[in-house]
């Protein structure tokens, strides 16, 4: 029963993982469901899926430009962690650590040229038609 229970925690819900990341990206179930070819119900079902099949994840990570392991292995714990470590890391006068810095502005600018572009192919799309 232990060995159970811990089997269910250690299996991540891959659906929920999905939306995750891709609300860490600002990224809306439209928009991603049109990089898809797919309606935003279909996404909308896959992210109630514990368990996605590897190519439709495959995809997915494709548009929101990770890897499929990220996304399967995402742990929000972790994620928690990271973040308040990085915000609470404070360095004393002669200090030898290297901070990772993160800079949000760059992650926009980079979201807004995904978006730019797909809008672009979406446009170039309906012109053929």
């Amino acid at each position: 029963m232990v060995a159970e229970t811990t089997d269910k925690l250690r299996k991540r819900h891959t659906g929920r993982n999905v939306q995750r990341v891709r609300m860490y990206f600002g990224v809306k179930q439209e928009a991603l469901a049109a990089d898809l070819g797919i309606t935003q119900q279909e996404v909308s079902k896959i992210e109630q899926q514990e368990e996605i099949e590897e190519e439709v994840l495959s995809q997915i990570a494709n548009v929101l430009g990770v890897s499929s392991e990220v996304i399967r292995d995402f742990d929000v714990e972790r994620a928690i962690y990271n973040i308040n470590n990085i915000r609470d890391n404070t360095f004393e006068q002669g200090a030898t650590s290297i901070a990772q810095q993160f800079n949000p502005i760059e992650k926009i600018i980079e979201l807004y040229e995904r978006l730019l572009q797909s809008e672009r192919e979406k446009v170039d799309l309906l012109k053929n038609k």
